[in-house]
C-alpha cells in the first residue's frame, strides 16, 4: 500500500515560470516530448483567459477585495498531488485515472472553494502522473490581528468580520497543513493509497533542485563515457595482444604435434617410455590455447557491452542537450521582447514629456526651435549667441553639474529629431551643435558676442 503525495507552497511575485512550466510553454528536461499531448486541463479558463496566470488575476480582480494588494502578499498558493510511483502506474493500468483526478478536484472544491480553484493540470509525460492545482487564497472572516490591534493604545477602524481577504497565512498554518493531509488521505483510501509517517523528515525536491542534480549527474555520466572509452581502447589492446599470442601458441603447437608424430613413431621403433612426455606437453598447450579462446570471447562481449552503452548514454545526453537548448532560445526570445517593449515605453514617455515641456515652457520651446532651423539651414554651419543662451538656460534649468547638462542636452536633441523629422546629415549637424554647447565650446564666443569659429 503505497502513499499519498499532497505538496503545498505560496508562490511569489507573478511566477510566471511556473505557469510556463505547467503550461508547458517550455520542455523541461523530465519531461518526455512525445507524451505532452497527453496532459490534460482539468478546470476551463472563462472567456478571454488564456493561461494559469491571466486566471489568478481574473480571481483578484472578481473577489471584491477591499483592501489594496500589496507588491510582497502571497497571490497564488502552488498544490501539487500525486502518490507512490508504483500505486500511480497500477491506477493508469486499471483505467482508474480519469476517476483520481474527479476525486482529486472535488477535494479541492470543497476544501477551498470551487471559485478559488483557478487552474488545474494533469502531467502524463513525466515519470509518474501527478496534478498541479492553483489555488488563489481568497478567506472570509475575522484576521488574526485584530485581538492584538484592540489590546493596543491606538484604535484601529473596526471592520465587518465577513469581509472578503486576500490570506496565505490563514490557509496555511501548521494545523491546517496536517488537517490537509488527513484529509487527502480518507479521500485516496479508494486507491489503495495511505498517509505519509506524521512527522517524517521527508522534504519535497524543488523543481530548481532536481535539475540541479540532473545536471550534475549528466557531468558524472560525461565523465564515465570518457573512462569506458579508455577501458575500452585498453581491452581492444589486449585482445590484439591476446591475438598474437595464441597465432604463435598455435604455430608452437602444431611444431609439438609434429615432434611428438615423429617421436611417437621412433618409440614405436625403440620402445623408449620418454616420447610420452612431449604428448604431455602437447596436451598442455591445448589447453592453455582453449583458455585464451575464452578469454577472447568474454573479451568481445565485454566490448559489445560497452558499445551499447556508450550509445545509449550518447543519445540520452543528446537529448537533454536539445531540451536545454530549447528552454534557452525560448527564455531568449521572451526577453528580448520584453527589452523592446521596455524601449518603446520609454520612447513614448521621452515624447509625452517632449510635448509637455514645448506647451508649458517658452524657453524649451525656443531651444528646440532653435535646434531645428540650425539643422535644416545649408549654409549656416553654427549657432548664433541667442541660440546658445537660450540652450544654456534650458541645461541650467535641469541642473548645474556635468551629468544633468549631458542629459537635458540629449533630451533636446532627440524632441528636436522628434519635432522636425531630421534627415541623417541634419540629425549629425544637430548632435555635433548640441553636444558643442554641453561641453562648454560655445563659452568663450558667447562671452565675446559672437560664433564660435572653426
Amino acid at each position: 500500500m503505497g502513499f499519498v503525495v499532497l505538496h503545498m507552497e505560496k508562490a511569489h511575485g507573478s511566477d510566471s515560470g511556473t505557469t510556463a512550466h505547467i503550461e508547458r510553454f517550455i520542455i523541461p528536461k523530465n519531461a518526455d516530448p512525445t507524451r505532452t499531448h497527453l496532459n490534460r486541463k482539468l478546470v476551463a479558463y472563462p472567456d478571454g483567459i488564456k493561461d494559469r496566470s491571466a486566471a489568478i488575476r481574473r480571481r483578484l480582480e472578481e473577489a471584491g477585495l477591499t483592501r489594496k494588494i500589496g507588491n510582497n502578499q502571497v497571490r497564488a498558493i502552488r498544490i501539487n498531488v500525486s502518490g507512490t510511483h508504483e500505486d500511480m502506474e497500477r491506477i493508469e493500468r486499471e483505467g482508474r485515472l480519469d476517476e483520481w483526478c474527479a476525486d482529486n478536484m472535488k477535494y479541492f472544491a470543497d476544501t477551498f472553494g470551487k471559485e478559488n480553484i483557478v487552474a488545474a493540470h494533469l502531467h502524463r509525460d513525466e515519470e509518474t502522473p501527478h496534478i498541479h492545482v492553483t489555488l488563489v487564497p481568497i478567506v472570509k472572516g475575522e484576521r488574526k490581528r485584530r485581538k492584538r490591534e484592540e489590546q493596543a493604545k491606538k484604535r484601529y477602524r473596526k471592520k465587518p468580520t465577513d469581509t472578503v481577504r486576500l490570506c496565505a497565512d490563514d490557509i496555511m498554518t501548521r494545523l491546517r497543513l496536517k488537517s490537509y493531509q488527513d484529509t487527502y488521505a480518507e479521500a485516496m483510501a479508494k486507491y489503495g493509497l495511505q498517509r505519509g509517517i506524521d512527522g517524517s523528515k521527508a522534504r519535497h525536491k524543488s523543481t530548481q533542485q532536481y535539475y540541479n542534480e540532473t545536471k550534475k549527474l549528466a557531468d558524472s555520466l560525461k565523465a564515465e563515457v570518457v573512462d569506458l572509452q579508455r577501458q575500452k581502447e585498453t581491452v581492444q589492446e589486449e585482445l590484439r595482444r591476446t591475438k598474437k599470442e595464441i597465432q604463435t601458441e598455435k604455430l608452437k603447437g602444431a611444431a609439438t604435434t609434429a615432434a611428438a608424430n615423429i617421436a611417437e613413431s621412433v618409440g614405436s621403433l625403440f620402445g623408449s617410455n620418454k616420447v610420452k612426455t612431449p604428448e604431455r606437453e602437447n596436451a598442455a598447450l591445448h589447453r592453455e590455447v582453449a583458455t585464451h579462446g575464452e578469454a577472447i570471447e568474454a573479451l568481445q562481449t565485454r566490448i559489445q557491452t560497452m558499445q551499447n552503452d556508450h550509445h545509449r548514454e550518447r543519445m540520452e545526453l543528446e537529448a537533454k542537450n536539445l531540451s536545454e537548448l530549447s528552454r534557452k532560445e525560448a527564455a531568449h526570445t521572451e526577453e528580448t521582447t520584453r527589452l523592446k517593449n521596455r524601449i518603446l515605453w520609454q520612447n513614448h514617455i521621452i515624447g509625452c514629456l517632449s510635448f509637455l515641456l514645448l506647451k508649458t515652457s517658452d524657453i524649451f520651446r525656443k531651444a528646440v526651435h532653435g535646434i531645428i532651423r540650425l539643422a535644416r539651414d545649408y549654409y549656416k554651419p553654427r549657432f548664433d549667441t541667442e541660440q546658445v543662451s537660450d540652450i544654456k538656460s534650458v541645461l541650467n534649468l535641469f541642473g548645474d553639474d556635468k551629468q544633468s547638462h549631458r542629459a537635458a542636452g540629449d533630451f533636446l536633441y532627440i524632441t528636436a529629431t522628434q519635432k522636425g523629422k531630421l534627415d541623417n546629415r541634419e540629425q549629425i549637424k544637430a548632435r555635433r551643435e548640441v553636444d558643442n554647447v554641453v561641453e562648454g565650446r560655445y563659452d568663450q564666443q558667447q562671452k565675446r558676442g559672437f560664433s564660435m569659429r572653426r
